[in-house]
């Protein structure tokens, strides 16, 4: 999934009154390191099946190979932000660098489905640490102005070029030297990271004396969605009603009511609760919380469809779906202008339509399927859905919002796309699984190619559902755009489609 939402705050006291003269460099050096996020998360949706067989992971296990890496980014990424605050940016940006690429070398080297996942999870920590701590430390490099936004600019930009970068490069490497490539592809650019830090980027830190975390909310948060998850991909095995799932929905109820407690008593609390009495801002992280579902959840399906029953081989998806990246980028450019024009509600419900329409036409493929009359046309329709719905729920998150705020609201959104990405992957993986298992019980003997593309056919008609819900949560919660300066609407970075 995508660390694409998060704002560095717009100014603080911390800011040096000289400008920095190797600020372009260190620009540089921090896109690069936020290059090697973006790669890692698109790329590793071509390496799926790959991995698959050759580590052994079922396909209800599967789906974790991603959700493992966005809950724990989603989960801990305002408690890394808030951290580096306080210990020091450049310090913390090196400590998540390191993180990410150990954790890389030991995805590259996994032995088994619980070594790989370990290392993801390790991976999804480095990320939550890294991102936000790279955003504030432009913040405090560059002055506030034209500066800034110039560089959080090319920042954005990173999004569409990372992706299509990562479709072009990921079916190389999984089809060459194997799919461990896709993570050894980060240590050499992590090493240069790190080597460069200490030279490039001033230390800095916010100007409080007073030092105040919230682990407890972070972990109660990371914990509630992680049984969610788990409750979701299991219950097609062990059964709704089995005593393990209602253990599993209870338990993250009751650690997702021990967050709100702990936020409503902490006296720097990662979620302050007034937040949520904003209408605008609850559906916007709604709606983007439903986008991300659609936007990884659509390409696990197809990867595993295209490679799996048509038989592609990791290159050919890879340049196949280059397309979705490029109209992703379409929507997100034509959104900036259509918000300004006709508001939120609107262009962010015609963005779920368009997702909801794509994956329509995806609910059509077949055994016998190909490229032109499968999946291209999907991809064209659902692309622009997902650039037009990320950038609205980005700038709604953000409207009417104080400045000294901005970079709390932006990391909420984020959290918000990493969460639904990993509900995405959870829901597409138990309904495609279930709908097999009923299909092949139904018919025993049944082409196993039949079988799969029959769970295939099922779990894109589920997107297509939760589509329907997205525009609706759009068009009921979004309100009027209040305030979007043309400062703040250059800042909003191009998405990444999944991540």
């Amino acid at each position: 999934m995508n660390p694409l939402t998060t704002s560095a705050p717009r100014s603080g006291g911390d800011v040096l009154n000289t400008p920095d003269p190797r600020r372009w460099w260190a620009l540089t050096l921090l896109c690069g390191a936020f290059f090697m996020v973006i790669l890692d998360a698109t790329i590793v949706l071509v390496a799926l099946p790959s991995i698959q067989a050759d580590i052994g992971f079922s396909e209800q296990g599967l789906q974790w190979v991603l959700s493992a890496y966005a809950l724990t980014f989603g989960g801990l990424l305002l408690l890394g932000g808030r951290a580096a605050d306080l210990l020091g940016r450049r310090r913390l940006f090196m400590t998540g660098v390191l993180l990410f690429t150990a954790a890389s070398l030991v995805c590259g080297l996994a032995w088994s489905p619980a070594a790989l996942l370990a290392a993801r999870v390790v991976q999804g920590v480095g990320a939550a640490i890294m991102t936000p701590t790279a955003l504030s430390i432009i913040a405090t490099t560059f002055p506030d102005g034209s500066e800034r936004n110039k560089a959080l600019g090319i920042w954005g930009a990173l999004g569409g070029i990372g992706a299509t970068a990562a479709w072009l490069i990921g079916g190389p490497l999984v089809d060459g030297p194997g799919w461990e490539w896709i993570f050894f592809i980060n240590i050499p650019l992590g090493l240069v990271a790190l080597a460069l830090s200490p030279l490039l980027l001033r230390e800095s830190r916010a100007p409080t004396a007073s030092r105040s975390y919230d682990p407890g909310g972070a972990l109660a948060s990371t914990g509630a969605l992680v049984l969610l998850v788990y409750a979701v991909v299991e219950a097609p095995e062990i059964g709704w009603g089995d005593v393990r799932t209602i253990l599993l929905v209870t338990g993250s109820a009751l650690l997702l009511a021990a967050f709100a407690l702990i936020e409503s008593r902490h006296r720097a609390p990662l979620v302050p609760l007034r937040f949520l009495r904003s209408r605008t801002l609850v559906g916007a992280n709604a709606v983007m919380l439903i986008m991300g579902t659609l936007a990884v959840g659509m390409p696990f399906v197809l990867t595993l469809y295209a490679q799996q029953v048509l038989g592609y081989s990791a290159v050919k998806f890879g340049v196949s779906s280059v397309v979705l990246a490029l109209a992703v980028t379409v929507g997100a450019i034509v959104a900036q202008a259509a918000i300004l024009k006709v508001g939120f509600r609107p262009v962010a419900a015609t963005g779920m339509a368009l997702m909801g329409a794509g994956s329509l036409l995806l609910t059509q493929v077949s055994v016998s399927g190909s490229y032109f009359g499968d999946i291209f046309l999907g991809l064209l329709v659902f692309g622009p859905g997902v650039g037009l719905a990320f950038v609205t729920a980005t700038v709604a998150a953000l409207a009417g919002v104080a400045e000294h705020e901005s970079g709390l609201a932006s990391g909420l959104s984020n959290t918000a796309l990493q969460i639904g990405a990993a509900l995405g992957v959870a829901i597409a993986t138990t309904v495609a699984v279930t709908r097999s298992e009923d299909y092949l019980a139904a018919n025993e003997g049944a082409n196993p190619l039949v079988v799969l593309n029959e769970g295939f056919q099922s779990a894109f008609l589920a997107l297509v559902v939760l589509a329907g819900i997205g525009m609706a949560l759009a068009l009921l919660l979004l309100g009027r755009l209040r305030k979007a300066p043309q400062e703040r609407l250059e800042a909003v970075p191009v998405p990444v489609p999944n991540d």
